[in-house]
């Protein structure tokens, strides 16, 4: 038996309820209390972001033995406990590259063009041309914080408008040929003498809050920065902090501390100016989506062979 509690494209589901019973759920995304009592037979659960591969829900698996992650952050799977009871875990490895390198690229160009948030002004009659000239992309730094495939191919896209790259990845090998095309530094480094600053790092007990008051304080003035990484990787109060006082330009925010977002939590961000706020979608096309599905509907099928 095959559970999937998240959408996924629907000719990889059926290809996979040809081969076995499948359970497509994606409203259960909602509803994780409700998955556990889902989980007796099934021996493959398919996922995204929001449902949580807890111990408590292995624990209500015994026939489990596979997770497939339909993309690449791993922090929603408890990946000890699937170790510990030979739950392999199965993640979409490049299937969204692109998705996410656009968005990046796409969010950076637009945070420093300033010419994209006229629509209400030009409604009302004005003609704010003087206030939406902005800065081209091309001959300004990207800074990536993470130098993965996602930031490789960002960067890629990035060069392709003339910009120049510098990265922090203590994980990258020196020698890796990803380093021909970018300056190699520490985070400080990325933040001082970057125009904009990327993030592609996963959410972990060191990343938390990397970027926060001092670090903002850190980056070029005039810079703006784009999460497409995790949500708790940035302090969102001390971002607002830092775009209202002027010292960093603006950014685009794909993931949150709090997903979905509520209105609650949204009320952080009213009165901010150059938000760009998307609800975490930078790897999530109508392309990609098939791309993803279509690779773990073929590793699920593999693993139950």
């Amino acid at each position: 038996m095959i559970l999937i509690t998240e959408f996924m494209d629907e000719t990889a589901v059926g290809r996979l309820k040809a081969a076995h019973a499948t359970t497509y759920a994606p409203e259960l995304a909602d509803a994780q209390d409700d998955i556990p009592a889902q989980m007796v037979g099934v021996q493959a659960l398919i996922v995204r972001n929001r449902t949580q591969v807890t111990a408590a829900l292995l624990e209500a698996a015994p026939d489990l033995k596979c997770v497939g992650r339909l993309g690449v952050g791993l922090d929603n799977i408890d990946l000890e406990a699937c170790k510990a009871r030979g739950v392999e875990v199965m993640p979409a490895l490049g299937a969204n590259t692109l998705s996410v390198a656009e968005y990046v690229v796409t969010n950076a160009a637009i945070l420093l063009r300033d010419a994209y948030h006229s629509k209400q002004a030009m409604m009302a009659g004005e003609w704010p041309r003087a206030h939406s000239s902005g800065r081209e992309a091309g001959g300004r730094v990207l800074g990536l914080l993470g130098f993965g495939a996602n930031a490789q191919e960002t960067g890629r896209l990035a060069r392709a408008m003339g910009m120049t790259l510098i990265a922090y990845d203590p994980f990258l090998p020196e020698d890796h040929p990803a380093w021909a095309d970018a300056e190699r530094g520490e985070i400080a480094d990325v933040l001082a003498k970057s125009d904009v600053v990327s993030l592609h790092v996963p959410l972990t007990d060191k990343t938390h809050h990397m970027i926060n008051t001092d670090t903002l304080a850190q980056m070029k003035p005039g810079s703006v920065l784009v999460n497409a990484a995790r949500g708790g990787v940035v302090d969102e109060a001390a971002l607002v902090s830092a775009i209202k006082a002027g010292h960093i330009a603006g950014a685009a925010l794909d993931v949150f501390e709090t997903e979905p977002l509520t209105k609650d939590a949204a009320e952080i961000f009213k009165g901010v100016s150059n938000l760009i706020l998307t609800p975490h979608i930078a790897g999530v096309t109508q392309d990609s989506n098939v791309r993803v599905s279509e690779m773990i509907a073929n590793l699920v099928l593999d693993r139950l062979a």
